[in-house]
């Protein structure tokens, strides 16, 4: 039996014959119901822990080699399992975390725009996109894993094949990543569900006008920064420390004079508190540079783009004329079947219409679709999924789409939220075309079937995408509040339907809150100082009453003096700002002018201008914690300085292990903990309390803990009690 030891196989000489783990005239156990089922369940989880992580942060976790370690001390518990089936379940259940990307860095741009997402659109964008980008990758795995083995390396697909190599002969200790598990969801239960000690110690200056610092003291931060490792986070950090330690303090400095309102703001600069200008001015700023440093990642990688499609393209064209072996390694899906199957997808979005996509929208999906799964599925074999520029290229399909409705004229509401959904659905097929092809990978390296490898994918897809879309939803209605906001002789009324610009529309929709109707209208464009957004009207007066705030990316931080959790979700920020820029042509320009040159001038320093423009969108509570974790991995390398480990080594190590435990453990926490205020929101608004914080009112053990659970200083120890507990781990 071939076994992968060095020399590794995916340095083998391109041309030379590969014999896998498992030979080809072996058929053990594979496609089992067993299998799928496992593979769907774990899908699911990490597709909900993916989500909640990319609104927070906007990254993800590759969850490959987590599942595959699941995969194998669950069936080992059972008795025995073949490699091949261990397999068939990390496919299966991968299949989630890049569909959670896809949609999340897309979708929750419509939210902004102060329109709703249900289940089923977020579902169908998922479903589409994913199935799309599987079925277009299919025709390119001869080319791209077979022929150009030796070449492309896949590193992540590599990495799990050894991972389940390790696992056949026993090396796995998948203990860390259930004990990191069940701590991590303890301790977030209890700081954010139960309120038992602070969540975001922080301090704000008096001297230092406006200068604030804070850290969300979260287990899964802590495990992404770990993970990602000291220099990205100390990029992200620094960005962070460049927001609220340099341009909020500026602002304040030289704003605090000012006796007017500036841009749409009916409040002063002089009685906003730090969090109210970020929200207002350095958000922007923030997105500006991060829409404009995704742009110049995605030129630098553009002869690497081009480069990928050609060699793709060409290598597409010879395998598609050849005869298919009749081996069960070399067993694919029909040609007919993928290419069918993806036009027949998008046209199948026409006919839905909230997602407002016609059919010159179903062509852009398969024009910008067909070419990006290309290139998603080459340059992930060059650089790896974690670094596969997924956002520039939904960017640059943003971009296309946007500026062929402006020249068009299709510039309403309707066409902008149909240009998300284009995106949307490029985003997933692009995002899970690269996943598919490191699965593939390591199917090919340990003798798996491809043709059910692809079924497993297609499966985990349309499991994984309802968890997304039912999650998405959950976070978003669970964070939402409805806060007062009233604009004192500003009439809402929706315009006319004939009109050139719909500043204010309405669904004809009525909301009841705090005992008293209201009329539901949706501001579209900065109109008489009130920004975007859903609000509530007396329809009466037609005065606004309340701003229905939503849980992503939402901008308020603060009610009555304390803050509220809301996730940021930057990379959506970002598709909302290129098409509203394009479109509406209506925004704060010389802010985000201000990103896009602070942008280049990280650029001239020599820096990664991407993460850093990132940290500077992020609230800075979020990227510290993420430090605390590189800091971590930096002091655990330095131990460990001169130890030669192999790539399995690393990815099944203690400490990778581990953080993906608090990842997973901490990530869903947060969902189960939205999905209990969810449950007891009528409780909560007649309790008049957040329905994120009701559970903790109920259970009173803040209040039993007194000063414990609102010291800053006691919350700063238990989170380092956690890192330190991860370098131990991470040490042995």
């Amino acid at each position: 039996m071939a076994t992968i030891s060095p020399p590794r196989p995916d340095t083998a000489t391109p041309g030379t014959t590969f014999e896998p783990f498992v030979p080809a005239s072996r058929s053990p156990a594979e496609l089992t119901v067993r299998a799928l089922i496992l593979g769907a369940i774990l899908g699911i989880v990490f597709a909900a822990s993916s989500v909640y992580l990319a609104l927070k942060i906007g990254l993800t976790v590759s969850a490959s080699i987590p599942i595959a370690v699941l995969s194998v001390a669950f069936f080992r518990t059972l008795g025995r399992s073949t490699i091949l089936e261990n397999n068939i379940v990390q496919t299966t259940g991968s299949a989630g975390e890049s569909i959670a990307a896809g949609v999340v860095f897309t979708l929750p741009a419509i939210l902004l725009m102060g329109y709703d997402l249900s289940i089923g659109k977020v579902a169908i964008v998922a479903v589409v996109g994913a199935v799309m980008g599987t079925l277009l990758m299919i025709p390119l795995r001869r080319a791209l894993i077979v022929k150009e083995h030796g070449v492309l390396t896949y590193p992540e697909g590599t990495a799990c094949a050894e991972v389940l190599v390790a696992g056949e002969k026993g090396g796995l200790q998948a203990r860390r990543l259930f004990q990191a598990f069940g701590i991590a969801f303890t301790y977030k239960f209890l700081m954010s569900g139960l309120k038992a000690w602070k969540e975001y110690p922080g301090w704000v200056s008096k001297g230092y006008q406006g200068a604030s610092i804070s850290a969300e003291v979260s287990p899964e931060l802590l495990g992404v920064g770990y993970i990602i490792g000291p220099r990205i986070a100390g990029y992200l950090f620094s960005g962070g420390c460049l927001a609220y330690l340099v341009l909020i303090p500026a602002i304040k400095l030289f704003g605090s004079g000012l006796t007017k309102p500036i841009f749409a703001e009916t409040k002063l600069i002089a009685d906003m508190s730090p969090g109210e200008v970020r929200a207002n001015f350095v958000f922007y700023i923030g997105a500006g540079a991060v829409a404009s440093a995704g742009i110049i990642a995605l030129i630098r990688a553009l002869p690497t783009i081009f480069s990928a499609f050609k060699s793709g393209f060409q290598d597409l064209r010879g395998s598609l004329g050849e005869h298919a072996s009749r081996l069960r390694t070399d067993l694919d899906l029909p040609v007919w079947v993928t290419l069918a199957g993806a036009v027949g997808l998008a046209l199948l979005l026409t006919a839905l219409p909230q997602l407002a996509v016609n059919l010159l929208g179903a062509i852009l999906i398969v024009v910008f679709g067909f070419f990006f799964v290309v290139v998603s599925s080459r340059i992930t074999g060059e650089i790896g999924v974690s670094a596969n520029p997924v956002s520039g290229m939904t960017i640059a399909a943003l971009v296309g789409t946007t500026a062929i409705f402006l020249l068009i004229g299709w510039t309403g509401v309707d066409h902008r939220v149909g240009a998300i959904s284009i995106a949307g659905v490029i985003a997933v097929a692009a995002s899970n075309a690269g996943a598919t092809s490191q699965d593939l990978k390591t199917g090919f390296l340990v003798g798996a079937t491809p043709k059910r490898q692809q079924i497993g994918i297609i499966i985990g897809a349309v499991t994984s995408a309802l968890a997304v879309g039912w999650t998405l939803t959950l976070l978003n209605a669970s964070y939402t509040n409805i806060v007062p906001e009233p604009h004192p002789g500003v009439v809402l009324q929706a315009s006319a339907p004939g009109a050139e610009t719909r500043s204010v529309t309405s669904l004809g929709e009525r909301m009841q809150h705090a005992g008293h109707d209201y009329d539901v209208v949706r501001v579209n464009l900065p109109t008489q100082g009130v920004q975007p957004g859903k609000y509530l009207v007396d329809p009466g007066t037609h005065e606004v009453a309340y701003l229905v705030d939503p849980g992503i990316g939402g901008r308020i931080r603060e009610l009555d003096g304390r803050p509220i959790t809301k996730l940021d979700s930057p990379k959506a920020t970002i598709m909302a700002l290129v098409t509203d820029g394009i479109l509406t042509q209506k925004l704060p320009w010389g802010l985000v002018l201000i990103g896009v040159f602070l942008t280049l001038a990280i650029e001239l320093m020599g820096l990664q201008s991407l993460p850093i423009a990132v940290g500077v969108y992020l609230p800075i509570s979020t990227s510290a914690s993420m430090f605390a974790g590189g800091v971590v991995r930096w002091l655990v390398e330095r131990r460990a300085r001169g130890a030669a480990q192999s790539i399995a080594e690393v990815e099944s190590g203690p400490g990778v292990l581990f953080s993906s435990g608090l990842i997973a453990g901490g990530a869903l926490a947060g969902v189960a903990i939205a999905g209990v205020a969810a449950a007891l929101v009528k409780q909560a608004d007649a309790a008049q309390v957040p329905a994120a914080d009701y559970l903790a009112h109920v259970a009173g053990l803040s209040g039993a803990l007194g000063a414990f659970a609102t010291n800053d200083l006691v919350a700063l120890a238990v989170f380092a009690c956690l890192g330190g507990l991860l370098y131990r781990v991470a040490s042995r």
